[in-house]
């Protein structure tokens, strides 16, 4: 990667940041500022660019449960947002054509306007997880769902290009059906690469290799690695190299958002069309969330899912240059395109900052289209005669469960809002169960009368900010502690409204000590009583 490109991307990334916006936004802008000032993009601008995706996509493979796909709320909501989208956009550009004589529109058949409707459907694989990711909320029930509701987009992508480019799949395609039962070898490849450095290589090495797999025999390289992902996906050792691979992902994707500032420069015109088709992202919200909650989604899902949706997709751009090689569309609607996708980026980026908090003030009028019915997954446990509740069970929950578990018996729960990671636990007999604990709703439900203690062991200061907030405002008066790596984000907790804040290090490393002395048969107060004298002597 050239300097200049690293130049533009941290000076922007960091000044955004400033505005507490995220870097995402930044890389964009860094993009279009690097096309204005004449720097000529290279090709391995686009490879940088092109690995990211293919990373991407293998990660959320590994992440992702493929009976997921197969439920109502997935493949319905996809197929009827796309063919309601489409409807209605294409009345909305012949409207604006008619009324406004826009020649923009009006010098476009309905032909094309359908084609131009159809690259707008999409919504970006790549802000959303990106989004979600940063906040924490991947593996959460709108999260999921979101992912979810992606791939099926990818899947219908890919049935486009084929039909598009009339690059049918070879007779070979049939073979790829022998990676079913190579599951098992891909597994123990895994094992055998350890934690070191060869894990990630691994990654790198399975992702690529899918992508040139399924190149080979004229399918989408993109979702090779999707389902190269989807395979490893039911193994334990899946979660670590998805971690592995996670900091060279986002790198990579850095050339991503810096390749889409590259692909026009636009104009006064072009900028003016692509707003137009920004006001048609509160249609795609909306669409999304009456879609969502007529299949009884609860209101605040449907309402995360259609809001981290509401954007358009790098995809777009494709269509928007295939169709153009093959005539349908001018070259102008790439640029046009190109803009629009930075715009929702951007709007989706800086409303999903404040989802949580738009949702509960809002939350009487969305929950008015909700149905009466909810789907079995939504239904919540509560539990009985819970004295301390621990949310978020993962690496740091776990281990305070167990040793609360010694003391306190049946009297402390774990509370987690992964379904796989709950089923796992109550297969070792933990008193566990599945929530939310940024969902307002949730808190309402659940009653905290008997709890004295929460502890939040929440992936990021951002979850455990949102998560006390809601427990706050249910008027729950019981300690509220949590868990923090740096002194800045000690002190964020403390200000929003948490009791009590541990270093993370510090007390691993007590933790550490004290089962150390325990297993030689020194006690922690013999050790103080010891340390006593030689304190009052000096």
């Amino acid at each position: 990667m050239d300097f200049i490109w690293i130049l533009f991307a941290f000076t922007c990334g960091l000044g955004v940041k400033a505005f507490a916006m995220p870097p995402l936004i930044g890389y964009l802008m860094a993009g279009f500022a690097l096309n204005y000032l004449g720097v000529e993009p290279t090709d391995s601008l686009q490879s940088l660019a092109d690995v990211g995706i293919t990373l991407m996509l293998f990660t959320i493979g590994l992440k992702l449960d493929p009976r997921s796909l197969l439920q109502t709320e997935v493949w319905a909501s996809t197929i009827g947002h796309i063919g309601t989208w489409v409807t209605i956009s294409v009345l909305f550009m012949v409207v604006l054509a008619a009324i406004a004589g826009l020649a923009v529109f009006s010098s476009l058949d309905l032909a094309t306007l359908s084609l131009l409707a159809f690259a707008c459907c999409f919504s970006s694989t790549v802000c959303v997880i990106k989004l979600l990711e940063e906040s924490g909320e991947l593996k959460t029930r709108h999260g999921r769902l979101a992912v979810a509701i992606l791939v099926m987009q990818d899947i219908v992508a890919v049935g486009f290009l084929v039909i598009a480019t009339n690059k049918t799949p070879s007779l070979w395609a049939i073979a790829l059906l022998l990676l079913i039962p190579a599951r098992p070898l891909l597994h123990k490849l895994l094992l055998k690469a350890g934690h070191g450095e060869l894990l990630p290589l691994t990654g790198f090495f399975l992702a690529l290799g899918g992508y040139e797999l399924f190149s080979l025999v004229n399918i989408k390289g993109d979702l090779g690695a999707l389902i190269i992902g989807l395979l490893l996906s039911q193994y334990s050792k899946s979660a670590e190299l998805s971690k592995a691979l996670m900091s060279f992902k986002d790198l990579f994707l850095i050339g991503f958002f810096l390749s889409v500032g590259f692909t026009a420069l636009p104009d006064w015109s072009t900028l003016w069309t692509a707003l137009l088709l920004a006001t048609l992202l509160p249609l795609k919200f909306f669409l999304f969330f009456l879609i969502l909650v007529a299949l009884k989604l609860r209101a605040r899902s449907a309402f995360l899912t259609s809001l981290a949706l509401s954007n358009f997709s790098e995809f777009g751009l494709i269509v928007a240059a295939t169709s153009a090689a093959s005539g349908w569309l001018s070259q102008e609607w790439i640029a046009t395109l190109a803009v629009a996708v930075s715009i929702s980026f951007v709007a989706t980026t800086l409303l999903y900052q404040v989802a949580h908090s738009i949702y509960g003030n809002h939350k009487a009028l969305f929950k008015r289209f909700e149905r009466s019915k909810r789907l079995p997954q939504d239904i919540y446990f509560r539990p009985s005669h819970a004295e301390v509740l621990i949310i978020g069970m993962g690496r740091v929950g776990r281990g305070t469960y167990d040793s609360l578990k010694h003391t306190l018996g049946d009297r402390v729960w774990g509370m987690d809002a992964d379904r796989e990671r709950i089923s796992q636990h109550k297969k070792r007999r933990r008193q566990v169960f599945i929530g939310d604990g940024e969902d307002a709703d949730f808190w309402e439900y659940f009653d905290t009368s008997s709890i004295k203690m929460i502890l939040l062991a929440l992936p990021t200061i951002e979850d455990a900010l949102h998560t006390t907030e809601q427990i706050r405002k249910v008027n729950y008066n019981g300690l509220i502690a949590a868990v923090a790596r740096y002194d800045d984000d000690r002190e964020r907790l403390l200000e929003g409204g948490v009791d009590k804040v541990f270093n993370f290090f510090t007390e691993a490393g007590t933790g550490f000590a004290e089962e150390s002395l325990g297993a030689i048969g020194v006690k922690r107060q013999e050790m103080e009583a010891a340390a006593a004298p030689a304190s009052a002597s000096a």
